[in-house]
C-alpha cells in the first residue's frame, strides 16, 4: 500500500474500468450474467487447469540445466506465483515464486528469475503471433476500423520488446562466456566498487538459468509447448462463452487473448482490473456482439480465471507457511539464502 507503483496502478486500472463500462446498463449485465449457463465453467476451469499444468511442465524444461526437479513439486510455486499476481501489484506474485522455489529446492533466486523472464519473453512472441495470424480476419470485420491502429501499435511495440529480447537472450545464451565478459566490462564501468562482487555473482547465476536457450532443439519444444498452452488458454474462453447466447470465431478469440495478455504488461491493480475487461469488451462489441453481453461475458470470464487459481495457490502459500514481505523484499535484493 506504501509503494508507489500500487496507487499508479489503481489509478490506471480505474480509468480503464471506467472506458470499459461507460454508457452500458449495469443492471442489465447483472441481469445477463445470472442468466448465464454456469455449467459450462465446469470445462473451462478443467482446461485452464491443464494449461497450467503445461506451464509447470515448460518451467521445468527451463530449469533442467540448473537443477531436475519433478514436475508435481513446481505446481505449488506456480500456483502461489499466481496467487501473487493476482492479489498484490506489479506482477509481485513473480518474486515470490522464485522465492518459493530457493526455499524448497536452494536454487540462486537470480537464476530462477531468468527462467521466468524467458517464459514471459515466450508467452510475449506467442502471443503475438496470434495477433499477427488474426489481424486479417479480424480487419475484415465491419466496424473494426477503429481498432486497426490500436492493434497495429500493440504488435509493432510488442515486436520491438519481445522479438529482440529473445534474440538478446538466445544470442546470451549462445555465446556465454563472451556474453558474460561484455557484461562484466560493464558492471566494472558503472558500478561502484563495493557493489561489484555481489552483481558479478548475480549475473554469473543469471546467466546459468539461460542455459536452457543454448540448444537449438530446447528452444523448439520450449516453443511448441507455449503455442500449446495458448491454444488452451483460448479453449477456456471458448468453454466460457457458450454459457452466454453469442458466438464469435475461435479466431477472434485467439486475437481477443493475445491482445488482453499483452496489455497486462501495462501498470495496473493487482488482478488486472479493469485494463483486462476494456479491451475485451471494445473487441467483442466490435463484432457485433451486444455491449452489456460482452461486458458480462468479460467480467465471468476474468472471475473464472481469477478466483479457482487465487485459492489454490493461498492454501498451498499457506501449508508453507512464508511471509510475504520478508519472501518478496528478499527476492529484490538477490538474496539467494
Amino acid at each position: 500500500m506504501k509503494r508507489w507503483y500500487f496507487w499508479v496502478g489503481l489509478i490506471i486500472s480505474a480509468i480503464f474500468l471506467i472506458f470499459a463500462l461507460r454508457g452500458l446498463q449495469i443492471e442489465e449485465i447483472w441481469s445477463v450474467i445470472k442468466s448465464a449457463d454456469l455449467i459450462w465453467l465446469l470445462p473451462s476451469v478443467l482446461i485452464y487447469f491443464i494449461a497450467v499444468w503445461l506451464r509447470v511442465w515448460r518451467w521445468q524444461l527451463l530449469l533442467q540445466p540448473i537443477k531436475k526437479i519433478q514436475v508435481r513439486d513446481l505446481f505449488s510455486p506456480v500456483s502461489i506465483g499466481y496467487m501473487g499476481n493476482n492479489i498484490y501489484p506489479a506482477r509481485a506474485g513473480e518474486l515470490l515464486r522464485a522465492a518459493v522455489l530457493t526455499r524448497q529446492h536452494k536454487i540462486p533466486i537470480s537464476a530462477t528469475l531468468a527462467t521466468i523472464i524467458i517464459e514471459r519473453i515466450f508467452d510475449g512472441v506467442v502471443l503475438l503471433g496470434f495477433i499477427l495470424f488474426n489481424i486479417p480476419s479480424f480487419t475484415a470485420i465491419s466496424g473494426t476500423s477503429d481498432f486497426r491502429g490500436i492493434i497495429s501499435s500493440i504488435t509493432l511495440w510488442g515486436s520491438i520488446i519481445f522479438i529482440s529480447a529473445f534474440i538478446l537472450f538466445v544470442l546470451a545464451a549462445t555465446y556465454q562466456e563472451k556474453s558474460l565478459k561484455i557484461f562484466t566490462w560493464i558492471i566494472e564501468k558503472i558500478t561502484p566498487e563495493k557493489l561489484r562482487v555481489k552483481i558479478h555473482s548475480i549475473t554469473n547465476r543469471f546467466f546459468h538459468g539461460l542455459q536452457s536457450l543454448s540448444s537449438f532443439m530446447d528452444v523448439l519444444i520450449i516453443l511448441s509447448v507455449t503455442i500449446t498452452i495458448w491454444i488452451f488458454e483460448t479453449s477456456f474462453y471458448w468453454f466460457v462463452m457458450m454459457a452466454f447466447p453469442f458466438q464469435v470465431s475461435f479466431l477472434s478469440l485467439m486475437l481477443m487473448n493475445g491482445i488482453l495478455n499483452l496489455i497486462t504488461i501495462i501498470p495496473s491493480s493487482p488482478g488486472y482490473i479493469g485494463i483486462f475487461e476494456a479491451p475485451g469488451i471494445a473487441l467483442l462489441t466490435a463484432t457485433g456482439v451486444n455491449p452489456e453481453m460482452a461486458a458480462s461475458y468479460m467480467i465471468l470470464l476474468h472471475a473464472t480465471l481469477w478466483l479457482p487459481i487465487t485459492i489454490i495457490g493461498g492454501v498451498f502459500f499457506g501449508k508453507i507457511g512464508l511471509n510475504w514481505n520478508e519472501e518478496t523484499e528478499r527476492t529484490r535484493e538477490g538474496k539467494d539464502k
